[in-house]
């Protein structure tokens, strides 16, 4: 069994080998993931060990410590907290070994492709269809709110298999490869001026049934382990005490008193302790994570998240008055990922009218809590026995 001790030796070794000041970031990522330092709760040869998931901040410690580099979370999160569990949990021995390892290194980054512009959130109601040619699936359709896709080598993508059996039953799961002949990829500008995401058209993509992931029609299934992880990945971000946009509300608080008022400080207390429940919430929820898969508990965590930052970046505005108004930059670019701190108030203001969309809308992770959680009845529904090609659209 793999102690702490056996962790720091681990890191130990792997510093002396690659001296963080003098060894090629690539370089250091690679055997960070060869020497089973990357997630230690991964199999051996997978950039694990087959530790308790618990100790992972013990290496992250050492190695932060000793001014390691780590890899881009902001860049490669899609791959980290959506591409990477799922592959693990269905994916083949071939399938590990050929997508872990770029993963994590960031010789290869993902995006997700799942939403459509009729299946957003009634995800099973999508209609890109995979149909079987030989060794090969051709898979043709839209799908919308891509982010990063303009920037990703490879895409888990959810597709349309089966049209004569209910939406639920008839769908399958694919890895991607987003330079393949027939993947088009569009900006979509957002009222912040960015084009964080994409649309991504699929006409007539080969994709080998080597990619698929999971049984053919077992989609549904898949992608479950896969929206879970993202809501955990989502709202259960890591921050420390007063961090996160609540921290950067009462940092302006502290360092601008001519900005303050009574009433903006009864708000301003609320806000904080609400911040401070669901970073307590999220440490919970990450400990279970621990202990296995993430369950339905981390849709209550990603609502608690929107709503928080979208009341706490309101609330920066309203404190800032007129220079809250100010807007850095409108030109259309195509980031690399979501810089809520490193940007203005202006700026997380607008973005964070996202957070109650992206990774499931708030209405529908409700129902969710509601169901799985809270074990409530389930809204009556009609189409659960209903073939697909059947429904209304």
């Amino acid at each position: 069994m793999t102690t702490v001790d056996d962790l720091k030796r681990r890191v130990a070794d792997l510093l002396a080998a690659y001296p963080p000041e003098s060894a090629p970031r690539q370089d250091f990522l690679d055997a960070r993931f060869d020497a089973g330092l990357a997630w230690i709760h991964f199999p051996e040869g997978l950039g694990g060990l087959g530790a308790p998931r618990s100790l992972q901040s013990v290496v992250d410690k050492e190695l932060a410590a000793a001014g390691a580099p780590d890899n881009d979370k902001r860049r490669i999160g899609i791959g980290l907290g959506m591409a990477a569990p799922t592959i693990l949990a269905f994916g083949t021995p071939e399938q590990h070994q050929r997508f872990l390892r770029p993963l994590w290194t960031e010789r290869e980054v993902w995006c997700q492709l799942f939403s459509e512009p009729g299946a957003g959130s009634d995800l099973a109601a999508l209609g890109t269809r995979a149909v079987r040619d030989g060794d090969d699936w051709v898979v043709t359709g839209q799908k919308v709110w891509t982010s990063g896709a303009h920037k990703s080598q490879w895409a888990i993508l959810v597709t349309r298999t089966d049209p004569d059996v209910p939406k639920h039953r008839g769908m399958t799961y694919f890895l991607c490869d987003m330079t393949a002949p027939g993947v088009e990829v569009r900006p979509l500008r957002q009222i912040t001026g960015e084009a964080e995401f994409n649309e991504v058209f699929l006409s007539e993509v080969r994709i080998p049934d080597a990619h698929r992931l999971g049984a053919v029609g077992e989609g549904w299934k898949v992608a479950q382990t896969t929206l879970m992880n993202e809501r955990v990945a989502i709202g259960g971000t890591e921050f420390p005490r007063d961090g996160g946009m609540v921290g950067v509300v009462t940092e302006t608080w502290r360092e601008r008193p001519e900005l303050r008022t009574s009433e903006l400080h009864d708000r301003l207390l609320k806000l904080w302790v609400e911040g401070e429940s669901l970073r307590l919430v999220s440490s919970r929820l990450r400990q279970q994570l621990a202990a296995g898969a993430p369950g339905p508990e981390g849709s209550a965590v990603k609502v608690a998240f929107s709503e928080l930052n979208q009341a706490a970046s309101g609330l920066e505005i309203e404190l800032l008055g007129d220079e809250g108004l100010r807007y850095d930059d409108w030109t259309m670019r195509r980031p690399d990922g979501v810089n809520f701190l490193g940007r203005e108030a202006g700026y997380r203001y607008l973005r964070a009218k996202g957070n109650s969309i992206e990774g499931g809308t708030s209405e529908v992770l409700r129902n969710i809590i509601a169901e799985r959680v809270l074990g409530l009845p389930s809204e009556p529904r009609i189409d659960k026995d209903v073939a697909w090609k059947d429904l209304p659209r």
